[in-house]
């Protein structure tokens, strides 16, 4: 006998806005396009706590927020890499979790736990409770098929990939350089390794991938990634980025008074920060190109002053590390926000031209959904594949050259930044900017390829336990947070 009760997705994110972000925006296109009640699970992240919290208020009723509890105790919070810490935290948290879930499905049919990389083992879970998982990755198509070839690597060459004779090459993929791969490849000797290799061979265990991705941006990665063989089903279902709310702040007016597509925005993401070196030769690269510019300032990451985390309470100004006479200098032609704006806002602002970006995928989509050509300088993560995708295969990026120090010395910032918003070479790419931003709408409009992939997987979420797709109409918000007890 078919079960009267409208089915449920489980949804589960691990901390940081790279992750929350868009697993909030899939939640919400699950809820109004598909008609499916959604239970969107996180993990504590602070300092982005704040944030999660608006986002989440604004999403519909029929998407009910749990986070989980705060990091325990016990557990080797001690750990020096960020990837094992995440990876911990969310392991540690897996006796809630199965509760949680056991607790949902005794209200509602659970027709699939919908998780992200780092949550991976909780496929361990939803097999112990015969729930179908699937993945939702929150990068590119790309990054995707490299990650899938990490696996062949590791069998293959004994060395460090920074040292690969030939660029790695993949059907549809764009050529790239060893030292471009995953930052978290490019010491095997580190735990970090071992966890992403060991992790992308369970991807093979999900009933499908999501990705935050749409065809017309990478038609052939998208084509490779679904001829391979034995891979799971692959869905394209973005681009899923934050949409901005009305939003004040000083920075907007003053781009009112700029002219159109006159200014270079300038963020690094939320945990994005640069060396006092390089803070310097891009301080002097904008000034030297004589454009305008918008630059959320960050204080410079903690090895370069006395090993102290300039992010604490208490800490110096960012700007105080701007070099001196700057900000006099550069009055009236950029304008300087410590650490933080409206970035949505900033990149649909008329009178912005371009992005100086370390192309975390969240960004590099914003840009793109608002027709922003780029200028990628990738920093961690597999944000370098990112910006060699860009810049070599999307052509919607002009990449800068480091010198052999490390650094983007201050001539090539003001050549590459002159180039972006003055020369032949950027008005090349605002046309490809802006055909990308229509073709971003259009995969997201009624017929688009992105709605039509998320209706492929919930059909087949729906058929599996034999439901039919639609919210129980309850507005059944749990938007103060989960203590552990179901």
């Amino acid at each position: 006998m078919e079960d009267p009760r409208p089915p449920r997705i489980a949804l589960l994110s691990s901390p940081g806005q790279g992750h929350i972000i868009p697993f909030a925006e899939l939640a919400r296109h699950l809820v109004l396009r598909q008609r499916i009640a959604v239970t969107l699970i996180t993990h504590p992240a602070d300092p982005s706590a704040a944030v999660d919290r608006a986002l989440f208020n604004n999403l519909p009723d029929e998407v009910d927020t749990i986070c989980l509890p705060e990091f325990p105790p016990n557990s080797p919070n001690g750990t020096t890499k960020l990837e094992t810490r995440v990876f911990e935290t969310i392991k540690a948290n897996f006796p809630h979790l199965r509760s949680l879930l056991s607790s949902i499905s005794t209200s509602a049919p659970l027709a699939a736990l919908v998780i992200d990389t780092f949550c991976i083992d909780a496929l361990d879970v939803a097999s112990e409770l015969g729930i179908p998982a699937y993945l939702f990755l929150t990068c590119s198509c790309t990054a995707l098929s490299f990650a899938f070839h990490i696996l062949t690597l590791d069998a293959s060459f004994q060395g460090e990939y920074r040292d690969l004779p030939e660029p790695v090459r993949l059907p549809g993929c764009v050529p790239v350089r060893g030292e471009d791969l995953f930052e978290p490849v490019q010491d095997r000797r580190n735990e970090v390794y071992n966890w992403f290799v060991r992790s992308t061979k369970r991807f093979y265990e999900t009933k499908g991938i999501l990705v935050n991705s749409f065809e017309d941006l990478e038609p052939e990665a998208v084509k490779g990634l679904k001829e391979a063989d034995d891979m799971p089903p692959v869905y394209p279902v973005g681009p899923l980025v934050r949409t901005a709310p009305d939003e004040e702040h000083e920075c907007l007016r003053w781009l009112d008074r700029q002219p159109r597509g006159s200014v270079v925005y300038v963020c690094f993401g939320s945990g994005g920060t640069l060396t006092c070196a390089q803070t310097r030769e891009l301080a002097l690269g904008l000034e030297r190109s004589g454009q305008r510019f918008l630059w959320v300032v960050k204080s410079p990451h903690e090895r370069e002053v006395n090993g102290t985390y300039l992010g604490d309470k208490g800490n110096k100004n960012p700007l105080d590390f701007l070099p001196e006479g700057f900000p006099e200098r550069t009055e009236g032609v950029g304008f300087l926000v410590p650490s933080w704006a409206p970035q949505v806002a900033v990149l649909g602002h008329a009178s912005t031209g371009g992005f100086i970006s370390h192309c975390g995928w969240n960004s590099t989509l914003e840009s793109i959904m608002k027709g922003v050509p780029l200028i990628p300088w990738p920093l961690f993560a597999e944000q370098r594949i990112n910006a060699a995708m860009l810049a070599e295969d999307v052509e919607v990026a002009l990449r800068p050259k480091a010198s052999e120090s490390g650094l983007v010395e201050r001539d090539e910032i003001a050549s590459v930044v002159k180039r972006l918003m003055e020369g032949e070479e950027g008005k090349r790419l605002r046309k490809r900017a802006k055909e990308l931003r229509h073709a971003a709408a259009c995969s997201l409009g009624q017929e688009g390829s992105s709605v039509r992939a998320t209706s492929d997987v919930a059909r087949e979420w729906m058929d599996r336990i034999g439901g039919i797709g639609g919210s129980d109409g309850k507005k059944n918000k749990n938007k103060n947070g989960y203590d552990g007890r179901v």
